[in-house]
This record gives structure tokens, C-alpha cells and sequence, in this order.
């Protein structure tokens, strides 16, 4: 095969694995986000402590969690068909890949809010703050530089699940990769996939990497009383308005 007749086909491939990636991405950053925050605030001593809710969606997160991709993509053949129409297609390959990266990544969360300090916390709760004050002004802001780390994680995760998905006739990368490069035998095609990969993966990881550092050294400059500062004034602005 040569080059002017693989470059449509990697062309399109390269989107197909770039559209299925974004959607599930967004999907499961808007799921993932709030399932890992209520993890910690239900826990023992959080603000909303719910032990038994918290067992549950910590059950439910860690089943979900452990089934591998490409059992549970058919196993929800059936809803995927509901949700999509069909089975095949780079539509279709999202469900499954949203589904699998959403309890991936709310673990991810809970482990980077976790992680944010507890006198911050207990400094807005003196002032008068609730939950949602607590969760926006507070977990999110402290614990972002871990969540944009977390987020490149998924990212990459979600680039080798959608090269798996390419099994099933997905589309993307992986389904140039098998049905072109191992079943025709299409080795310098196989290759150039695999290089194609470990490129846009490479790029991810640097873009979400220097995210991570310039956010580090933006909070360098303020530490914990500059924003202990801004906090209270946050809140005297509220009681005068």
C-alpha cells in the first residue's frame, strides 16, 4: 500500500479516534467530577457523611471500575444500540468508553480532593460557608492542578480503549490498525498507527503535564493565607451585599 493511499485512511482514522476521545472525555470529566467529590464528602467526617451511600457508590464505582473495556463494550451492546441506534461506529464506541471512564476518573478525583488541606476547609466552615461555597471555593480550586493530571490520565486511557474499540469496527486508529495492518498484513500501516499514537499521546501528556506546572507555580506565589485572605473578604462582601 503506499503513502497516498494510506493517508485517507489515516487521515479519517485520526479523527474518528480524536472525536470518540473528546465526547468521552467531556463525559466523563461532567460524571466523573461530582461522583468522586460525593465519594468524599459521604465518607467518615466529611460534610455530608453518609456511610452507607458511600459503600454503595464506592461499590458501584469500584465494579464498574475493575470490568475490563472490552467485556463491558459488549456487554452494553444493548443499551449502546438503544442509546445510538447501532453497534459499529465511532457514535456507538463512546457509550462504552464514557460508561468505563466515568468511575476511572471519579477514583481519580477522590484521590486529588483528598488530598486538598483540611484547614482551609475548616476555615471556610468558620465563616459561615455551606457545602457548595465549600466544594466551589475550596476542593475544586485547591485540588485543580491533580485534577488536570488526573484528566490527562483519562485522556490517555481513553486513547488505548478506543483502539481497542477499533476491534469491533469502531473506527479510529485501532480499527485501521487490525483491519488493514494485521489481517491484510499491512505491516508499514501497523507501524505508522502505532507511531501515530505514541505521538498524540506524547502531546497530550506534555500538554497536561505543563498545565500542571504552570498551575503549580501560580500557587508557589500564594500560599495558604493569601487565599485564607481572599476567602474572608469573599465572604465580607457577601454579608455587607
Amino acid at each position: 500500500m503506499t503513502w497516498n493511499e494510506m493517508q485517507p485512511l489515516l487521515s479519517q482514522a485520526c479523527w474518528d479516534t480524536l472525536y470518540m476521545v473528546g465526547w468521552s472525555t467531556l463525559i466523563a470529566v461532567a460524571g466523573g467530577l461530582p461522583l468522586g467529590i460525593l465519594l468524599v464528602l459521604t465518607d467518615r467526617g466529611g460534610l455530608l457523611q453518609n456511610v452507607v451511600a458511600q459503600k454503595v457508590i464506592g461499590q458501584v464505582v469500584n465494579i464498574a471500575r475493575s470490568m475490563p473495556f472490552i467485556i463491558l463494550m459488549v456487554a452494553l451492546m444493548g443499551f449502546t444500540r438503544w442509546i445510538t441506534g447501532t453497534t459499529i461506529g465511532r457514535e456507538a464506541a463512546i457509550v462504552p468508553l464514557a460508561i468505563g471512564a466515568v468511575p476511572f476518573f471519579a477514583r481519580l478525583v477522590e484521590t486529588a480532593v483528598r488530598e486538598v488541606d483540611g484547614g482551609l476547609v475548616e476555615a471556610v466552615q468558620a465563616m459561615g460557608g455551606n457545602t457548595w461555597t465549600i466544594v466551589r471555593k475550596v476542593l475544586v480550586p485547591e485540588s485543580l492542578p491533580s485534577l488536570i493530571a488526573s484528566t490527562t490520565t483519562t485522556v490517555v486511557a481513553l486513547i488505548g480503549y478506543s483502539a481497542m474499540a477499533g476491534t469491533v469496527g469502531a473506527g479510529g486508529l485501532g480499527d485501521i490498525a487490525i483491519r488493514y495492518g494485521y489481517q491484510r498484513f499491512e505491516t508499514q500501516l501497523m507501524w505508522i498507527t502505532v507511531a501515530i499514537l505514541a505521538v498524540v499521546i506524547s502531546l497530550i501528556q506534555f500538554a497536561g503535564d505543563y498545565a500542571v506546572r504552570s498551575l503549580h507555580r501560580r500557587d508557589g506565589r500564594s500560599g495558604p493565607a493569601p487565599r485564607l485572605r481572599l476567602l474572608k473578604a469573599d465572604a465580607a462582601a457577601g454579608e455587607t451585599a
